[in-house]
């Protein structure tokens, strides 16, 4: 009886989340339609597919006036669901415009389609998303997510909600005291980086409230996504341990390090401390015991911090000993790998380093994520990163930052070509790894449209479709206005990510600044046009939300960039010492910053006021609202305190923000320059970055609350500044 008793427990913790997601479950497919079509879910029939077949595959048909559904799990079966939507319906689902007008009678399928997917990983989310995007999502945004995922071919998500509260169990049973971990834990919106080893404590202290309401988030996030059939990745241990772990276990060997992006230092736990292997076996105990495991676990070493030294001998027992702790916990474990380190730090991450790091660990126990292979496909230069099962991500995303741009040929043919490259060695599928989501949604049903063939998609024609699926009908109109945007915003040349309108940028007189990168991969009169083309689609397309959508994301990129040649104005203005003209173009300015944000207000796309709101509603108390509340202003601001490097990483461009931060600023700076001006005195910078800094932490530290709901039409008002600015911008150009 005893035997048979831990074998129970060693399956409970070790098997039933497997067993879970390898399940066909029938009920959660059938509730995933009435979620996504409540009023045509009767039409649908879900089964499963009569042969299990290696990978992911789905089938559809119609019989008896039904929709078959089929698949080997719930993944497949919401997939078949989608192509049916997008191939016979011509519906769409994303984050930035949904069009669901089924026709009145639902199309029938003249044969049995079949499809099987050629990857058997298709990877979501990274770190960053989590609080770039994802910062104060409750359960009602998260079902909604995990449908788009399910309903896009995801089946390998990244799950990190709720890793805090292991952390403080596992804690708490070693001896730490809650003040011992408020220093330790950061506040919500800074989870990625304490996860992955940078920070200890901003934004915090953490209350246990957040703790436990988002365990409890966590077990229903996982719950409903191994009902589907995902397997979500959890975390490992990688050392990261609290600055008072010196005072509890002081012989235990660690060293200092930092991120050097103006936070303090953080204590990483030596892996040959016989404390690493302790604390990684009890994390993945305790972890296990709260949410079960599908035996991924996500484990990041040195996540931009560099290793203490480049001897591969040193790398690889340090990569054998994380291994180990995982092991030692789950024998089953693979280790998922995000490959960014050989990405951001080149320098020191040479051959014998990678391979070090990768060969101390056995090939079916590690997956590693060429995170940002649109960019450059690190397994070029790695042998497919030496015999390691790999996947293929696009990054595309970075800060959350909502700029039009994309490499929309690479993403077209990429997968495709890597999966027939004989030198691919083990790619085993395709990812998205965005640093945040909510834009460029086109990308993002391109990407996702790769799960399902194994060959390169024509882009011309896929975009066909898009439009029609988006807008419900083609017109030479849009045709031509995505062609336009093909070619330019989404052309992916010349620059690494979406670049940013220098009305973002702290005040200054130079074109660009650090986090503020103005330099676009186009010329600003060639997107012009494509302008003037949706504004002439608007009588066919003004009922589409996804149209509205495009149209106001185009005119905001339109008017982002012109923001560049207007402040060229100001600054000869400036320097020419011609007082009349420097207000005249600065007043202009300012104008181009509230017309953006009453343009911005007519989409709940691009408003600051839900970012807030949802923030303070994770809060129980007013004195956690006020914490959660100068976290998200934080994030998409300063980043860190006064003297923060990160200032505007994660900009946005959003209604709320423009006036109330953005156009703050620049009245201060334009106000000071007049005085210099005025004076024939050159204007004091450092003295006037320092009390702007000073300002915006006044900023971050403010309450209040900005509108939920959005404020006018987006054709009208779009219809009104492409009459007042189109003319003034192509004259200019």
């Amino acid at each position: 009886m005893k035997r048979m008793k831990y074998v129970l427990m060693f399956c409970l913790i070790f098997g039933i989340a497997v067993k879970t997601s390898a399940q066909f479950n029938t009920q959660s497919s059938y509730a995933l339609i009435k979620r996504v079509l409540p009023n045509h879910a009767q039409h649908f029939t879900v089964q499963k597919l009569a042969n299990d077949t290696a990978k992911d595959a789905f089938e559809i048909e119609s019989l008896k006036s039904k929709i078959i559904l089929r698949g080997n799990n719930g993944v497949a079966v919401a997939s078949a669901l989608y192509y049916y939507l997008t191939q016979y319906c011509h519906c769409q689902i994303t984050w930035n415009g949904t069009n669901l007008k089924l026709p009145r009678v639902l199309p029938v399928l003249t044969a049995k389609l079949h499809k099987t997917t050629p990857y058997e990983y298709r990877y979501y989310l990274n770190y960053c998303t989590y609080n770039y995007s994802m910062s104060w999502w409750d359960w009602k945004r998260w079902e909604k997510e995990i449908d788009w995922m399910a309903l896009h071919g995801i089946n390998m998500p990244l799950a990190l909600t709720g890793q805090e509260y292991t952390w403080y169990e596992v804690y708490k049973s070693m001896g730490f005291t809650d003040t011992d971990l408020n220093s330790f834990f950061c506040g919500p919106a800074y989870f990625s980086w304490f996860w992955m080893g940078n920070l200890d404590g901003w934004g915090g202290p953490l209350p246990l409230s957040w703790m436990t309401t988002h365990r409890d988030l966590q077990k229903k996030i996982l719950q409903r996504e191994r009902e589907l059939g995902m397997k979500p990745v959890l975390q490992s241990f990688t050392g990261h341990v609290p600055a008072s772990f010196s005072t509890h276990f002081p012989s235990s060997k660690f060293k200092k390090t930092n991120w050097n992006n103006g936070f303090g230092d953080t204590y990483i736990l030596d892996t040959e401390d016989p404390m690493f292997e302790e604390i990684g076996r009890k994390f993945l105990q305790v972890q296990t015991k709260l949410y079960g495991t599908d035996h991924l676990y996500s484990a990041d070493t040195f996540n931009e911090n560099e290793p203490p030294t480049d001897d591969p001998a040193y790398l690889s027992a340090l990569s054998s000993r994380v291994y180990q702790a995982m092991s030692k916990a789950d024998p089953k474990a693979i280790w998922v790998m995000q490959g960014w380190l050989f990405y951001s730090d080149r320098k020191f991450w040479k051959t014998p380093q990678i391979k070090a790091l990768l060969e101390s660990v056995p090939n079916d126990h590690m997956i590693i994520l060429d995170l940002a292979t649109e960019i450059e496909p690190v397994w070029k230069r790695t042998e497919a990163y030496y015999g390691k099962p790999w996947i293929w991500n696009m990054l595309h995303n970075f800060g959350g930052n909502i700029g039009m741009f994309g490499r929309i040929e690479e993403v077209a043919k990429g997968p495709a070509l890597a999966l027939h490259d004989a030198a691919s060695g083990k790619m085993e599928g395709i990812g998205l790894t965005m640093e945040g989501i909510e834009q460029n949604p086109v990308l993002y049903e391109l990407m996702t449209q790769n799960v399902w063939q194994n060959k390169t998609i024509d882009v011309d024609k896929w975009l066909q479709t898009y439009i029609l699926n988006r807008y419900g009908n083609v017109n030479a109109h849009t045709i031509k206005a995505w062609q336009i945007l093909k070619q330019t915003v989404y052309n992916g040349k010349g620059i690494r990510d979406a670049s940013e309108s220098i009305i973002t940028g702290r005040p200054t007189f130079d074109t660009a600044t650090v986090w503020t990168k103005t330099k676009l991969n186009y010329q600003r009169k060639d997107l012009l046009p494509a302008w003037s083309q949706m504004i002439q689609a608007i009588p066919t397309c003004s009922k589409s939300d996804g149209f509205n959508y495009d149209l106001v994301d185009i005119s905001r990129q339109i008017l982002a960039n012109y923001a560049g040649p207007l402040q060229k104005k100001w600054i000869k203005a400036y320097q020419d010492k011609n007082m009349a003209d420097f207000k005249k173009y600065a007043n202009q300015y300012l104008q181009l910053i509230s017309d953006m944000d009453m343009l911005l207000a007519t989409r709940k796309d691009f408003l600051l006021g839900p970012w807030l709101a949802d923030a303070r509603n994770c809060g129980t108390t007013l004195a956690e609202k006020a914490i959660y509340e100068r976290n998200a202003r934080d994030l998409i601001t300063l980043w860190g305190d006064d003297n923060s490097p990160l200032h505007e990483y994660s900009c946005r461009q959003w209604s709320g923000l423009l006036n109330d931060f953005y156009k703050i600023r620049w009245q201060k700076f334009f106000a000071e320059a007049s005085i210099a001006l005025q004076n024939a005195k050159p204007m004091d910078m450092p003295a006037f970055n320092k009390a702007l800094s000073e300002w915006e932490w006044q900023w971050v530290n403010t309450q209040k609350a900005y509108p939920v709901i959005t404020h006018g039409n987006s054709i009208i008002i779009a219809q009104q500044l492409y009459k007042k600015y189109n003319g003034i911008i192509g004259a200019e150009l």
